[in-house]
């Protein structure tokens, strides 16, 4: 898991480890240590530490149960924290869909000026959504989205493409970041087949971009 001070989509990770552990605690307080884990997505040693943290906050309770199990009860204190937390994430997460909304609207227009119009996406995920959205809104052409060692042939009707050797060739003008676990990695990976010219990125990525040196058209 990544630092708890890290975000995504404006929530810390803390927060939402804590979110999807009372979520799951609601809906099944019987639940193992280990089936918590594995329903929350994190390891094992993590969720007995998540659950200390509740109980600590008194956002649980816990009450021993037959065969020495344990049964975990969400407490008062406990569902006004999920409330709280479902809150900040809607709207944390409705202030990223605005800010790449109107970050990629402006990048598209740019890229129309430059007659990069036949576009591909770098990255599935919740980013590529909102990329394809706002594509609606101007003259240009999602045609694919790039996922190296992806399993899945289709990502929202578009067709997922495993490398970037692709499309390098096959027609596309450029290519938009939309990675958000990696965007850095996802630029220097694109940087070693692309010219700077033909990465669309937006701002809200934080990418620190190359000079142009030489790569092929």
């Amino acid at each position: 898991m990544a630092d708890q001070s890290d975000t995504r989509n404006g929530l810390k990770l803390a927060d939402r480890a804590t979110l999807s552990l009372l979520s799951a605690l609601e809906e099944d307080h019987a639940v193992t240590q280990r089936g918590l884990a594995s329903r929350i997505g994190v390891a094992l040693g993590l969720t007995n530490s998540l659950l200390k943290r509740a109980v600590r906050k008194g956002l649980i309770k816990v009450k021993e149960a037959p065969a020495k199990r344990f049964a975990y009860y969400v407490t008062p204190k406990g569902f006004g924290e999920k409330s709280r937390l479902v809150a900040q994430y809607l709207t944390t997460s409705l202030d990223f869909f605005r800010q790449a909304r109107e970050e990629f609207t402006t990048l598209y227009a740019e890229a129309e000026a430059r007659g990069q119009v036949r576009l591909a996406l770098f990255g599935i995920g919740e980013l590529a959504e909102i990329a394809m959205i706002s594509a609606q809104d101007r003259d240009v052409e999602i045609l694919a989205v790039v996922q190296p060692d992806a399993s899945q042939l289709f990502f929202s009707g578009l067709p997922v493409i495993n490398h970037v050797d692709e499309i390098k060739d096959g027609g596309v003008d450029a290519v938009v970041i939309t990675s958000i676990d990696a965007p850095q990695g996802a630029y220097d990976l694109l940087r070693e087949h692309l010219t700077d010219k033909r990465i669309i990125a937006a701002p809200l990525l934080h990418i620190t971009r190359q000079n142009d040196g030489g790569v092929a058209q």
